[in-house]
């Protein structure tokens, strides 16, 4: 028999947490076959399962013994930075009032109410323009709910009180909006914050409600106001035929930037209001905003990030077009038809560097010199499959990656920029490459280990500069760790020796170094000597990159 928990402590919130994966992960297919609003695009379960995954994966960077309010603190950090869609975006901000109401320790009565009532401020001053009907209403439910009780009241009555008016709520939203009503569905996003209540309670009580299956209902079962037949014991799921309205849709575009304020936050939500809708700015509580608009001017959006702060993350989701009831989506291009699966397209420098690349089943387009970003679509329409997942490596800007991708996608590609800001980065993803998975669940893998590769480089000065750790002289060693220059140092093994101190200061099992065309025959060897010596426990791999401009990059894992 399973205790009712009297408070929500650091082990009670990591069960949280993983059964939240688990749920949404469970009822992904019928979220996402209810969604119709903001836009219909079947994918706010996908949004809510990937928003939780980078939520549990911080968890996980904390540590086995961090405590409530680190926990929480993580969870709200990596759900902003990996918030999926716009779904993702706004359960980021629970994620963030759980943090706040769990600095002071376990969670009791008095602090989930607070949580709420947190929460539905946090998602009120995030999105743009509320509208009834969605999330936004549960939440409000949830918390009217919470606020009628008695802080005296069991954590167990009052979190099972506040998932069966979550469930009210989830059941009213089709005769709130409009776009739900004529689908005859709940909020799909409504849903989700429903799963994610009822995995609350089964942390707390031990066992899970019993909640009704959703489906869309096809054309002869549309309801007239007040009428349940939306409502199925199964999930079948099945989009229904016909249903699209034949307008252009646009791109989703999702970013996080970092270094902002709140006032600086509200700037960016009020200028991607003027040039898209569905605008939600929502932060971690510690500088980092996730943004995300829909639009059809996706590199604006991402300019405006760029002048608001540090942009990083980039997603962009083309919509493309709502087809008339009967239209047949056009399965070939040029002629020729796409074949299932997927291509891994890499730009790389230098010849070595592109061995590495063939060798682990990517196709490469070699950018020694400067690029064109038309080369890059012009390479990912070529492509054999329809989807493509391209490794960029620093080697295009943010903007011009999202025009490639914008491109690519009205030429029919499925097209995904991963962030990779370097080719050990790029490495780093193909290594967990795996075709077999879904295409969605691919990406975010590689990503991870993209993102979990700290990198840097060293590169010779060719001209006098001022830095931030002073100014070089041309013929200087200067060290990058990711953009940033951190060494200068007169010669290359002093520079590399200190660059590889700074990147492991703070850990790493393992360090990919790829020695470029101008280093020493043997600056590899002696690098890998520095780190035997120096950081005893981590594992060296040496590779001739050949690639120009950088003496060697470095990725530690």
């Amino acid at each position: 028999m399973v205790d009712v928990l009297e408070s929500i402590d650091a082990a009670a919130l990591r069960r949280w947490a993983y059964r939240c994966v688990d749920s949404l992960t469970a009822r992904c297919d019928e979220i996402d076959a209810l969604n119709v609003f903001p836009i219909p695009d079947s994918d706010t379960g996908t949004n809510l399962m990937f928003t939780f995954r980078a939520a549990v994966e911080s968890m996980r960077a904390a540590g086995p013994t961090a405590d409530a309010r680190a926990i929480g603190r993580a969870l709200a950090v990596g759900a902003v930075a990996g918030a999926r869609g716009n779904s993702g975006v706004i359960v980021s901000q629970l994620l963030r009032a759980v943090a706040e109401a769990s600095a002071d320790g376990p969670l009791d009565t008095v602090s989930v109410q607070a949580m709420l009532r947190r929460a539905k401020v946090l998602v009120a001053g995030a999105v743009s323009v509320p509208v009834e009907g969605t999330m936004l209403t549960v939440l409000a439910a949830a918390d009217r709910e919470a606020s009628a009780h008695d802080a005296n009241v069991g954590l167990a009555t009052l979190v099972v009180d506040i998932a069966e008016a979550t469930a009210r709520a989830v059941d009213s939203t089709t005769d709130q909006l409009a776009e739900l009503r004529e689908a005859g569905v709940v909020d799909a996003g409504a849903l989700g914050l429903s799963v994610i209540i009822d995995a609350l309670v089964e942390v707390v009580i031990g066992r899970t409600p019993p909640r009704r299956r959703y489906r869309r209902p096809h054309e002869h079962e549309r309801r007239t106001v007040g009428d349940a037949s939306n409502v199925s014991s199964d999930c079948d799921g099945a989009p229904e035929p016909g249903y699209a309205t034949g307008r252009p849709l646009g791109y989703e575009v999702v970013y996080v930037v970092h270094g902002q304020n709140d006032a600086g936050a509200a700037e960016l939500r009020r200028a991607l209001a003027d040039i898209g809708d569905s605008v939600v700015v929502a932060g971690d509580g510690s500088g980092a905003w996730s943004a995300h608009v829909h639009t059809a001017d996706p590199g604006g959006a991402v300019e405006l990030g760029i002048a608001a702060g540090d942009v990083r993350g980039v997603r962009i989701s083309c919509f493309g077009f709502a087809e008339p009831a009967g239209a047949v989506s056009p399965e070939a291009h040029d002629g020729a038809e796409l074949s299932v699966g997927r291509d891994i397209l890499a730009l790389v420098a230098g010849d070595g560097a592109a061995d590495l690349y063939v060798q682990e089943g990517a196709t490469v387009v070699r950018c020694d010199e400067a690029i064109e970003s038309s080369v890059l679509h012009r390479a990912i329409v070529g492509m054999k499959h329809r989807e493509v997942l391209v490794l960029p490596n620093g080697a295009l800007s943010a903007q011009e990656l999202v025009a490639v991708g914008a491109a690519a996608r009205a030429d029919g590609k499925d097209v995904v920029m991963l962030p990779c800001s370097a080719m050990v980065q790029g490495l780093a993803a193909l290594a967990v490459h795996d075709a077999a998975r879904a295409a969605v669940d691919d990406a975010f893998t590689m990503s991870e280990a993209a993102a979990g590769t700290r990198w840097g480089s060293l590169r010779i000065a060719q001209e006098r500069s001022l830095t931030w750790v002073g100014t070089c002289e041309p013929g200087d060693c200067i060290g990058l760790a990711g953009q940033e220059v951190v060494i200068v140092a007169a010669r290359p093994l002093d520079a590399g020796c200190r660059l590889l101190d700074q990147l492991l200061a703070t850990g790493g099992e393992m360090v990919t170094v790829l020695v470029g065309a101008q280093a020493s025959e043997d600056f590899g060897d002696r690098l890998a000597e520095y780190v035997a010596g120096a950081h005893p426990g981590v594992d060296v791999v040496v590779y001739t990159g050949g690639q120009p401009g950088d003496l060697v990059q470095f990725g530690v894992e």
